[in-house]
């Protein structure tokens, strides 16, 4: 039996949304975080899933020439919502497969909820807390986005490397906030750091300085924010930074983005570092920066290369598996994704159906990095340090 759990962005108006059921349709649910704290994220990454789509259907379609869509169900990085709107892609629209969720929350919650029990593939680009690789799912939730159970030991590495040896903490109470924290402090501990304070924050409050006033009375010079840029991790940043009561700032994958620096001083930021999964580099990068330039997308954007590789590869099960039906869809994205087989660059549609069609074994290469799914549906990856300097977020390159 897989065990897996998850933890885990979008005005989507390039979406296409799916008519009523034709026979003609292949449908793809996207469990989608349009509203709440990772909405700003949302547009890129729908968009990206989107252009996958158009990229299966602008080569032929898929099986017999069907047309692949997308279906928009809103999961508001909230367990309570995305139950419901996992529930309609799955019972309702009848979804062969779905991209999402983002938030772990809500991929746990849609999981769990419908997409188990319905016997349908998932493949979430950013939920990242390692409850995700808990669940009980017969080997149904996947996902293409580097686990906070590497990116927090990379993160406590890199500010011991940089001599830092004691932080104060503040971290989303949720499932991506306490894997991500959990997963720094053990190795930051276990490094010879100490953590003076690790305070847990609710989203949504107007008033963050008891946290920040805790953190603050412990002695700590260094805050290390696990949250959400444009919730309670953003107002705590702001409050922090206005208050005068730290050196320097230290943030998760749920910090970055280009909307840091959008409304806040930069000189208040210098010095501030940001850790996130880094991209491929080589051939499947550079076939995915040219089609989204050519969509007028930014392939830089946060989990853009996720996203796309994880609709692609579910266009890929599918024509694999033979048929837009559920049942088999979990073992065909297993033989497409990992290696042995031809090498597949996003956007090769018409020379993965061929392939397919001729009974050759196929290797998707991901954007987003090499993609060999591990007995929980995870992959492996590196992570990328970002440092706020003279007004940007510069990219450091990844953390050794």
């Amino acid at each position: 039996m897989f065990k897996k759990s998850l933890t885990l962005a979008v005005a989507a108006s390039t979406l296409v949304i799916a008519a009523p059921a034709l026979a003609q349709e292949v449908k793809i649910g996207f469990l989608a975080d349009v509203t709440g704290p990772i909405a700003g994220f949302a547009p890129g990454m729908v968009d990206a899933g989107n252009l996958a789509i158009a990229n299966v259907n602008d080569q032929g379609g898929i099986l017999d020439g069907q047309t692949l869509t997308s279906v928009l169900a809103d999961s508001a990085c909230d367990g309570g919502a995305a139950g419901p709107a996992a529930d309609r892609l799955v019972n309702a629209e009848n979804v062969t497969a779905i991209f999402g969720g983002y938030c772990s929350g809500a991929t746990i919650a849609g999981a769990n909820g419908s997409a188990i029990p319905g016997n349908v593939v998932m493949i979430s680009p950013a939920s990242t807390a390692p409850a995700v690789a808990e669940l009980d799912d017969n080997d149904l939730v996947f996902r293409d986005v580097v686990p906070d159970s590497i990116q927090g030991v990379k993160a406590a590495e890199l500010l011991l490397a940089q001599g830092v040896t004691e932080v104060g903490m503040t971290y989303v109470n949720n499932d991506y906030g306490s894997g991500l924290a959990g997963a720094f402090e053990e190795a930051f501990v276990a490094g010879g750091g100490t953590v003076l304070a690790n305070v847990a924050h609710e989203d949504g409050k107007a008033d963050y300085r008891p946290e920040i006033g805790q953190i603050e009375a412990a002695g700590a010079t260094t805050l290390v924010i696990y949250g959400y840029e444009n919730a309670g991790g953003g107002a705590i940043l702001n409050q922090a930074v206005e208050a005068g009561s730290f050196d320097l700032f230290m943030g998760g994958d749920g910090m970055a983005g280009e909307a840091l620096l959008a409304s806040r001083n930069a000189a208040d930021l210098e010095g501030m570092i940001l850790t996130q999964a880094a991209p491929a580099e080589g051939p499947a990068f550079d076939a995915l920066s040219a089609l989204t330039e050519a969509a007028g997308q930014d392939v830089n954007g946060t989990y853009v290369t996720n996203s796309y590789d994880a609709v692609f590869l579910l266009a890929l099960a599918i024509e694999k598996n033979g048929s837009a039906e559920r049942e088999g869809l979990s073992a065909a994205l297993r033989e497409i994704a990992n290696a042995p087989g031809e090498t597949i660059l996003p956007g090769e549609w018409a020379k993965a159906k061929e392939l397919i069609a001729a009974g050759t074994d196929i290797n998707y290469e991901g954007a987003s990095g090499a993609i060999e799914f591990d007995d929980v549906g995870d992959v492996a990856g590196a992570i990328n340090y970002f440092v706020v300097e003279g007004g940007a977020v510069v990219n450091k390159g990844l953390i050794e």
